[in-house]
């Protein structure tokens, strides 16, 4: 196969520090399958020159002396959905790495990654794939394979019994009633109102009724 007969990839580099800037260029314009197509050192530059030159892929950093690489990257995807945008970044918070995944970032890699998953991202970013770097990846792995937070429990002073009263209570059932409900002795259901008003500081069962209301127990009968 000829050279006339590969593809390329015309990327946008954007990044405020000169040196860096020179340096990542230098590599991308080495690549035989890259076409650097231009470079922006600020957010409102990257947007124009995306614009202008119409890049498969953007190479973004976060810090950019006007506005975020992030907020840059959300007005270059919303104007042209079919460029993608690599961070290429310093930061590697989780604030940052998901703040660029929702405001269109296909990529996320860390300064110092090397020179070879640099290109290979730049490709697959161009592919329409998702790349992270090694790190970035473990952290958005582990925020999707996290379990949910137990929900929270109204009242957690109380005992899981002493709730289940509280809801009785809530719907206006009497003492009698919760007794004959929960399978328990009148004195042991008196023993929990007591408890509760004590553990809720509530001076009657009016006042037991309306917090436990405003928890979101009983039917609001």
């Amino acid at each position: 196969m000829t050279s006339s007969a590969v593809a390329t990839t015309r990327v946008l580099v954007v990044d405020d520090h000169p040196l860096f800037r020179f340096g990542l260029c230098t590599v991308l314009a080495g690549e035989p399958t890259v076409d650097l197509v231009g470079e922006a050192a600020t957010g409102a530059e990257a947007i124009a020159a995306a614009g202008a030159f119409g890049p498969d892929v953007v190479v973004m950093d976060v810090h950019l002396p006007d506005m975020t690489g992030i907020d840059a990257t959300r007005e270059i995807v919303a104007s042209r959905p079919d460029t993608g945008v690599l961070m290429l970044t310093m930061f590697n918070d989780s604030e940052s790495v998901f703040a660029a995944m929702r405001a269109g970032a296909r990529g996320y890699l860390l300064k110092g990654s090397g020179q070879e998953e640099i290109v290979r991202a730049v490709h697959a970013v161009a592919r329409g794939e998702a790349i992270f770097g090694p790190d970035i990846a473990s952290r958005v792995l582990g925020f999707f394979t996290t379990p949910p937070a137990a929900p929270d429990v109204p009242f957690p002073e109380l005992t899981s019994r002493e709730r289940e009263v509280l809801a009785l209570l809530a719907d206006g059932a009497s003492n009698a009633a919760i007794a004959s409900r929960l399978t328990l002795s009148p004195k042991t259901v008196r023993n929990h109102v007591s408890s509760i008003f004590a553990k809720l500081a509530v001076a009657d069962r009016a006042q037991a009724i309306v917090r436990a209301r405003q928890a979101g127990l009983g039917s609001g009968r």
